[in-house]
């Protein structure tokens, strides 16, 4: 951080924004969690962001940046060379004259503002931003990385079609496709690269927001040489045609490492990739940071508070389970709790708990490393997924035995979690025993906030949302008396969200706590997941879509979106 901890004090209290007591809670807490006591504050909405950076901006005596949808000049952007914009966390914002208007992270860093002025000729004026407000600024490098790395991928496929190669010319050229491609879809922050083979073409389509767009098609007689590139880089079979096969290998853009997790398996024409980008790094978010509103996030903090028994995160692959556990486990995460988790696979790398990869090779099932884990003295543990009976039998005892178990079940919603666990061959007593919280969840796209806008809600919409909140358990009368918002948000799309219209993602949740009634219904004889739904909605239960709706009339998503993973 800009400024230590003792100025920042210095400033929240001389501005009223906290006192002595308060300050000591804050410092307790960000401690515990091992992040910076700022970013608790702004992640728990104790502070607002825009009005400190004002207040920090005038104690460090520089002008606040304002990045926020900011378009930048190409001509502009090229002063300053990428790698040192994304390394030295700055970004040329004006040029007037002489004088070239830097926003930076630490605008006390003179070594840097002496290097920006030797590359560029000119006097440096630099101005306050926030990290991550530069950080979402350098998308504006991507209209400059998009022209980039297409030239470059275009030169380097055209070596291809000569009609003659030597075999160093072929490894030289698919190493740069590679790079390129890897350094482009990092750049795009997409999540997932898919390398693909047909009849008279190979596919590359990257996966951004949660869905699929094709980048570009590639001659076929260049495609074996890439997936032989990919299986070098993660240390897989080069002669294996013919079984799937993973792996993984690390790669960085800028200062910022990523894992590459890799998946290889036979098709109809040849091999296809999947490559798989997470960040090496996984700092610890707020619940609200993830989707949830303030119910969600007490029901949340009342099951973390428990030492044992079991939480449960429900949904179809790619709705952001894990992702959603392994803030818990961060939030969770004190020297005195030993936390231990069983994954297939590991996605993230945390601070102080033991993380054990599946591996069926040696046994190393769920059920078989879930088994050894008890033998650890756990307090905590994280199982990647309950899929047999085995798994679920242990998990259960193990909730029963005085340990906080995390996991997740494939159903399309919360409630049907407890059929499913019967259905594994779980008694209904120890169902009732042993769960403590069960979450359902989707990821949805939020509306680019750089090309947003109102527009008047159709007859049609209405009718759709009224269909949904009777599916979600409205009676008629509440429905009749149901008052649709005049007005809903979208997006136009623009060069910032890659004219899609949305730009990141955030949860869409249900989710319910077991109580003492829940547990006694569910203990009983006869199982009946209507009836048990209406015990639900009488104790404020909400589904998915009503959760969704709420962010549709916030503006954070559009009613589509929800739509779309709900009915995914």
């Amino acid at each position: 951080m800009i400024i230590s901890e003792t100025e920042l004090k210095d400033i929240l209290i001389k501005n009223h924004l906290v006192d002595e007591s308060t300050w000591e809670e804050i410092q307790k807490e960000a401690k515990r969690l091992n992040i910076h006591p700022l970013d608790l504050m702004f992640s728990r909405r104790w502070l607002d962001k825009d009005y400190f950076g004002n207040i920090l901006s005038e104690y460090l005596g520089v002008k606040r940046a304002n990045l926020r949808f900011i378009s930048i000049n190409p001509s502009v952007l090229r002063l300053v060379p990428e790698q040192i914009a994304i390394q030295k966390k700055v970004i040329p914002v004006d040029i007037e004259g002489d004088t070239l208007s830097l926003a930076m992270a630490n605008p006390r860093d003179f070594e840097t503002i002496n290097l920006v002025s030797n590359i560029t000729g000119k006097k440096i004026e630099p101005l306050f931003a926030f990290e991550d407000e530069i950080q979402r600024a350098l998308i504006n490098y991507q209209a400059l990385y998009r022209e980039k790395y297409q030239q470059l991928l275009t030169k380097d496929v055209q070596v291809f079609e000569k009609a003659f190669l030597t075999e160093e010319e072929e490894r030289i050229s698919a190493t740069r496709i590679v790079d390129n491609l890897l350094n482009y879809a990092m750049g795009l922050n997409a999540s997932d690269i898919h390398i693909e083979i047909f009849a008279d073409y190979s596919l590359v389509r990257f996966r951004i927001d949660g869905v699929l767009r094709e980048i570009m098609r590639l001659p076929k007689n260049l495609h074996p040489s890439l997936i032989a590139r990919i299986k070098i880089l993660s240390q897989l079979q080069l002669d294996e045609h013919f079984r799937p096969q993973d792996g993984r290998f690390k790669t960085k853009l800028g200062d910022f490492e990523f894992d590459i997790r890799v998946s290889i398996v036979p098709t109809m024409y040849g091999e296809k990739a999947v490559l798989r980008l997470l960040a090496s790094t996984f700092r610890p978010t707020s619940l609200a940071e993830l989707g949830m509103n303030e119910k969600a996030q007490k029901l949340m903090e009342a099951a973390m508070e428990k030492t044992y028994g079991m939480i449960l995160s429900t949904g179809p692959t790619g709705s952001g389970k894990t992702t959603t556990l392994y803030t818990i486990l961060q939030l969770l995460n004190r020297p005195e709790v030993n936390i231990c988790t069983i994954e297939d696979p590991i996605e993230y790398e945390l601070e102080r708990v033991n993380q054990i990869q599946v591996n069926p090779k040696v046994d190393l099932t769920f059920a078989s490393g879930l088994r050894a884990l008890l033998r650890q003295d756990p307090n905590i543990i994280m199982v990647g997924e309950i899929r047999d009976f085995e798994t679920a039998d242990i998990a259960i005892q193990a909730a029963l035995t005085g340990h906080l178990i995390l996991s997740t079940l494939h159903t399309n919603d919360a409630p049907t979690a407890v059929p499913r666990l019967i259905d594994l061959g779980v008694p209904k007593y120890l169902v009732a025993s042993t769960l403590v919280l069960v979450m359902a969840q989707r990821l949805v796209r939020k509306i680019c906030l750089n090309c947003i806008f109102t527009e008047e809600i159709k007859p049609y919409q209405e009718e759709m949302i009224k269909d949904q909140l009777y599916r979600s358990g409205w009676s008629k009368e509440q429905i009749e008396n149901f008052q649709s918002p005049r007005y809903i948000y979208k997006g136009r799309g623009c060069e910032y969200c890659g004219y899609s219209g949305y730009k990141g993602r955030t949860g869409i949740f249900e989710m319910f706590f077991v109580d003492d009634e829940i547990a006694d219904y569910l203990s009983r004889k006869e199982f009946n997941l209507v009836e048990f739904k209406d015990l639900l909605r009488n104790k404020g239960f909400k589904t998915m879509f009503e959760d969704g709706f709420e962010k549709v009339v916030a503006g954070i998503t559009t009613l589509e979106e929800v739509l779309r993973v709900i009915k995914e």
